[in-house]
């Protein structure tokens, strides 16, 4: 069965990039959902504006197309329809067949969830990332181009893993948090930390 046609949430730059997946796999699209009718995805790309961002029709296939996860989790949590919509993977992306992706996830060129990995609803695994065997990285989740989360490593829900983080084996990284880019995570992370540097520290404690 073909998949649903989509709506974007979100016509900012996360969503040229989106479109131009689901073109790539000839994934339809019904056009994007933005408070603004001059966006890029819906000038550059040419899509439908369809009304502002929180006019989603019930029982309809969409996927956030905004980067900031603290904006994506306001709007998860103040939209009343649930989405329906499959996983968007760039055809250049690598999915294992025992890894799992969840409602609305969308999965980066050349990415890679390796093995028995989850990868909860709305998460984003951006360009070239790298999704280790028996990893679990949470819903909303933003892990940034280039990062790898190595084996049986967990990343909690609303989070940003910045771009070229790397997360050890079997490292747990707590809810909502945000580790800046190129920083190693060596130590298991709790709720809320924000962390940069190799090795990873506390941003609180430098």
């Amino acid at each position: 069965m073909a998949a649903a046609p989509l709506i974007l949430i979100g016509a900012g730059g996360h969503a040229l990039v989106v479109a131009e997946a689901c073109r790539a796999v000839n994934r339809p699209i019904l056009g994007v959902l933005d408070d603004r009718a001059d966006s890029p995805a819906i000038t550059r790309l040419g899509l439908a504006h369809l009304g502002g961002l929180r006019d989603v029709p019930p029982s309809s296939a969409w996927i956030l197309c905004v980067g900031n996860v603290h904006t994506r989790a306001e709007l998860i949590a103040g939209l009343k329809a649930p989405s329906t919509a499959e996983p968007v993977v760039h055809p250049s992306a690598v999915i294992a067949p025992s890894a799992t992706l969840g409602v609305g996830v969308f999965v980066g060129p050349r990415a890679v969830v390796h093995s028995f990995a989850k990868v909860e609803a709305h998460a984003i695994i951006n360009t070239g990332a790298i999704i280790e065997h028996d990893c679990v990285v949470g819903r909303n989740t933003h892990v940034a181009p280039g990062s790898i989360v190595a084996g049986s490593a967990s990343i909690g829900s609303d989070g940003l893993l910045g771009v070229g983080c790397r997360v050890l084996p079997r490292v747990r990284v707590g809810d909502r948090c945000t580790v800046g880019a190129g920083s190693v995570v060596l130590r298991d992370l709790p709720n809320d930390s924000r962390i940069v540097g190799v090795p990873a520290r506390h941003i609180d404690s430098r």
